[in-house]
């Protein structure tokens, strides 16, 4: 593909992003959706899933840091962690940077995303694949919570794309029922829920859903550049308050024992905790639940 040539992201049919492509990598046409991976000039290499960015080897770090660090460390004790989504495998490199998990169990619902990552984003999962504690299932995650047995996780991780298409399932009353039935007595699940200056509704609707099943509700922010429009939100739902008030002095112990204090690029326990502090017009979208 010629240098002057660009992708256009579709998200939105008002407003976007775009990317000078300096090679295609790959386009694939899975069973869920279509799949697309290109080397870009000012971002590495992206992956789109129906036009929609998804990852970008400049600022995953981001997101994948938060998404897995902020409810690994607040629950404190967590060993054993249900991943749903997240084919690229940077979820599970985090989770497994932490040495007191024992378990981690992927699935996604995609062959061809983890096919495609490990070929053109090696570097994102890194030797993930193969640890020993990792299990990766290529299935649905909606029927692998429904059989999970109880009190068989301490932390559910979602991944997902927004709540269209493929992603939808993933964002009902029965999932987060499934999910608070999984979970152990201190357990949270966290999952992404938009950009909230442009999907305001998504944090509100799936704020209503998560409290039916979890005692506190709530959300957390992400500064992450390819997520344009300011601010995203990860969806917080524990069956226990307390998990959200732990001091940074507390957070930063259990990063240390965990073995991440010092290894991030965005996380630390001053964000952890500063990140549940949110600006007034994304808090005016929670629920008083």
């Amino acid at each position: 593909m010629a240098t002057d040539s660009w992708v256009n992201e579709t998200l939105y049919s008002a407003w976007g992003q775009r990317f000078r492509v300096v090679r295609e990598l790959a386009r694939a046409q899975s069973d869920f959706q279509d799949i697309m991976v290109f080397e870009s000039e000012t971002h590495g290499r992206v992956m789109l899933l129906d036009g929609v960015v998804q990852i970008t080897e400049a600022d995953e770090f981001v997101y994948q840091e938060m998404l897995t660090h902020v409810p690994l460390l607040a629950h404190g004790a967590a060993k054993r962690v249900l991943i749903i989504g997240a084919g690229d495998g940077g979820v599970l490199r985090r989770v497994l940077q932490h040495r007191t998990v024992e378990r981690a169990v992927m699935v996604e619902i995609d062959g061809e995303v983890i096919r495609l990552a490990k070929e053109h984003l090696p570097g994102i999962a890194g030797e993930a694949w193969n640890d020993a504690r990792a299990e990766v299932i290529v299935g649905d995650g909606i029927d692998y919570v429904r059989q999970a047995p109880d009190a068989s996780f301490d932390v559910v991780i979602v991944d997902s794309t927004d709540p269209i298409g493929v992603g939808e399932v993933l964002f009902t009353d029965e999932f987060y029922a499934n999910c608070a039935r999984l979970l152990t007595e201190r357990g949270l699940v966290v999952n992404q829920c938009g950009v909230p200056f442009m999907q305001a509704d998504e944090l509100h609707e799936t704020s209503l859903r998560r409290a039916k099943a979890f005692a506190d509700v709530h959300a957390y922010v992400a500064a992450v550049p390819t997520y344009v429009g300011g601010f995203m939100t990860l969806g917080w739902a524990a069956k226990d308050a307390g998990l959200r008030a732990a001091t940074v002095s507390e957070i930063r112990e259990r990063a240390a024992m965990a073995g991440i204090l010092g290894e991030t690029r965005y996380w630390t326990p001053e964000i952890h905790c500063g990140a549940f502090n949110l600006p007034p017009y994304i808090a005016e979208h929670l629920p008083d639940v």
